[in-house]
């Protein structure tokens, strides 16, 4: 299952023995109009935008690094100790105080979750069991959301931030995989194969009233995310036969598309070259209207 999901330090160094150029790109919701504001001649992943709008974290060569999405130049490398294999499954709390990540560790390379200070730190180990892969932080803080494997299935589980006894929240066969939380704390979305083709799902924090959102017959749907102002959720899609259900590979021609939280039907707002490493984590902006992602070229 984990080449079928791909998630982890693994898929970032798949996709790093083709040279690829990163291009770092804001979408304007309403205007459909997308903006180069950096590229890069190697391999970036997953933006986060901060809750004060001043940068966008990403993850490179298994460290993160911050950028102004106003002034983009050279950017910072955020201190995350020894956790030096840092996937693209990143998180920053509502507070803007606090990173999460899923890091690879040293003894076994197995994906676990860690928190540490935004301004960089030693990170904090929060699920001892492995592998699990970060996904969302509840706004309140106080608990985080993540796609794990245990007893060979993949499942959606949530932990007290400040660790614990984790509980599991989906049940059906197959991977399910990406969630996060509502801006108002009531659901936690996320994507399922259960009915053939992955789909977009959401469902209490309690693991109740688990319910499809998209029924698309001709794209695989993944990692929903939802604006801050809560009335939007972009994810992104791969064409039918362009790969299994259960993949989420790097290099596929693919598509962001927006949605109505409350349900509707999606639209295709961007196509571009993409995949793994385009829009793992929630990019929106503050403002609800502005989204970070990342597309790439291969060269030779």
């Amino acid at each position: 299952m984990v080449a079928l999901c791909l998630c982890g330090w693994m898929a970032a160094g798949a996709q790093q023995q083709q040279k690829v150029v990163s291009e770092l790109r804001i979408l304007d919701t309403q205007t459909g109009e997308t903006t180069t504001i950096k590229e890069f001649s190697y391999l970036i992943e997953a933006p986060n935008w901060t809750p004060d709008g001043k940068w966008l974290v990403y993850n490179s060569g298994g460290k993160l690094y911050k950028l102004s999405p106003e002034n983009p130049g050279e950017p910072e490398q955020i201190n995350t100790g020894f956790a030096t294999r840092c996937n693209n499954d990143h998180v920053i709390s509502a507070d803007g105080r606090q990173i999460a990540i899923s890091h690879g560790t040293k003894e076994d390379r197995q994906s676990r979750v860690y928190t540490f200070p935004f301004e960089g730190g030693t990170p904090r180990l929060i699920t001892p069991m492995a592998p699990s892969y970060l996904h969302g932080w509840s706004p309140d803080g106080k608990e985080l959301a993540y796609c794990a494997a245990r007893n060979g299935n993949f499942d959606v589980y949530v932990i007290p931030v400040e660790g614990g006894e984790e509980r599991r929240l989906t049940t059906a066969e197959g991977l399910d995989d990406g969630p996060e939380y509502s801006p108002d704390g009531q659901y936690i979305w996320f994507n399922s194969v259960r009915t053939g083709l992955m789909q977009v799902w959401r469902m209490r924090v309690d693991g109740s009233e688990q319910t499809q959102m998209t029924f698309d017959e001709n794209r695989n749907s993944w990692f929903p995310h939802v604006s801050p102002d809560g009335k939007q959720v972009i994810f992104i899609a791969y064409r039918k036969g362009d790969l299994e259900p259960g993949q989420h590979l790097a290099n596929k021609n693919v598509e962001l598309r927006l949605m109505p939280a409350a349900g509707g039907e999606p639209k295709t707002v961007v196509k571009l070259f993409g995949g793994q490493g385009t829009i793992n984590v929630n990019s929106w902006a503050p403002d609800s209207r502005r989204l970070a992602f990342v597309s790439y070229r291969l060269v030779e």
